[in-house]
């Protein structure tokens, strides 16, 4: 995979685990929106923000797998929190999946939305390079 991190001062520096951006070259794999539904029984996973963002991360892992790519070919995520307070506890939780030690993060845009559907607390949406 060919995944050039950009940074530039000429914008605000990254504060977490993400890059300003990344080039790619190669097809990409757009993941829908994801939440924390239990694939098994289709309702959301009991607990707080963390529960529901390893089992949001978990069920994208699976598309990625399906997909045949990884978290490390993610290039870009889109997070979407039910309370903005949660960022502390979802970015830990992010960062152990998409930005282990060694590993350029992808470019992040993570927002507070008003309301997201069934109420739960996080959504999660992933573009990853596909060899």
């Amino acid at each position: 995979m060919s995944k050039k991190i950009i940074s530039t001062p000429n914008a605000p520096a990254a504060i977490g685990p993400y890059s300003q951006g990344v080039v790619v070259t190669g097809k990409l794999l757009f993941t829908a929106g994801q939440g924390p539904l239990d694939p098994a029984t289709g309702k959301v996973v009991p607990g707080g923000i963390e529960e529901q963002t390893i089992r949001t991360l978990e069920n994208l892992k699976a598309i990625l797998e399906a997909a045949g790519t990884s978290f490390e070919k993610v290039v870009k995520a889109n997070v979407y929190l039910s309370d903005i307070n949660n960022f502390a506890a979802m970015n830990a939780i992010y960062a152990s999946y998409l930005a282990p030690a060694g590993t350029p993060p992808p470019a992040r845009t993570t927002i507070q939305a008003a309301r997201l559907p069934g109420d739960i607390l996080v959504e999660i949406e992933l573009i990853a390079e596909v060899e």
